[in-house]
């Protein structure tokens, strides 16, 4: 099953760092956040990618043309007239990745409705290239063929935004939450699985896949949600980087399932 990543937005509310590079690009551990995701999915034996590109889409390209160089251990000879390099050891990622060229100003359904040609009549999966998570990708699928609906979605409940007090009817703080739960809602966690069917619901470049294409495949019956109890976190500020690179250096953070 092919795994679409959408990676071409503009990445704006992360201006510091997409000024110079696509958001996908942006580093977590000296990886970028692509990378972990597409280890997520590997780590479950999804190795066929499709990344859709906009935005600075040539330095993801780059990226993965120099990967395994990038990765290995070389050995360059430069005491003779023509210069030789050796690779001595190279890790090499079961990976075969197609980029699709899906536009600059096109719209998060307009890239899913590009890449219908190198889908066909396949279910396939589809998350944004910029949030992560420790969903088990098996147990997703599987639940996606047991409804026997359209399209599965993702549903996570995100951390509050603001610290939480416990107060008493004294009007004294007995407890200080630091992350609490959200307001109990169910969100959008990307993470989908699709059938083919869903590129009729996609009229062009201009489609929202979120606002446009969900809530009609919603009222005919055919969104299934996939409550996913654990972590998620996406990647929309400078803050969350920073805080997705602390839970990455104490060694053992949430989404690192390989």
């Amino acid at each position: 099953m092919k795994v679409v990543i959408l990676a071409g937005g503009f990445g704006t509310r992360l201006s510091e760092e997409t000024i110079l590079k696509p958001k996908p690009l942006v580093e977590i551990g000296n990886m970028p956040i692509l990378w972990h995701i597409m280890k997520i999915y590997s780590s479950y034996g999804f190795n066929e990618f499709i990344i859709c590109l906009g935005y600075k889409g040539r330095m993801i390209k780059e990226y993965f043309m120099n990967y395994s160089l990038s990765q290995a251990d070389v050995t360059i000879d430069l005491s003779k007239e023509t210069q030789s390099f050796v690779i001595e050891k190279n890790f090499i990622e079961p990976w075969k990745i197609t980029f699709v060229e899906t536009g600059l100003e096109t719209m998060t359904g307009g890239r899913v409705k590009r890449i219908q040609p190198y889908i066909g009549n396949q279910t396939f999966m589809l998350t944004y290239g910029d949030g992560l998570s420790n969903v088990d990708i098996l147990a997703l699928v599987e639940f996606h063929k047991s409804h026997r609906k359209m399209a599965t979605l993702t549903a996570v409940q995100p951390e509050g935004r603001f610290g939480s007090l416990e107060i008493d009817a004294n009007n004294t703080i007995n407890n200080f939450i630091e992350k609490p739960q959200g307001d109990g809602n169910w969100v959008n966690g990307g993470f989908f699985v699709l059938e083919p069917s869903v590129f009729d619901y996609i009229d062009g470049d201009q489609s929202v896949f979120e606002t446009d294409v969900l809530p009609k495949i919603a009222k005919g019956n055919q969104l299934v949600a996939h409550k996913h109890r654990g972590f998620w976190k996406p990647m929309d500020s400078l803050n969350d980087r920073k805080q997705l690179e602390s839970l990455w250096n104490t060694g053992n953070p949430p989404w690192k399932v390989w």
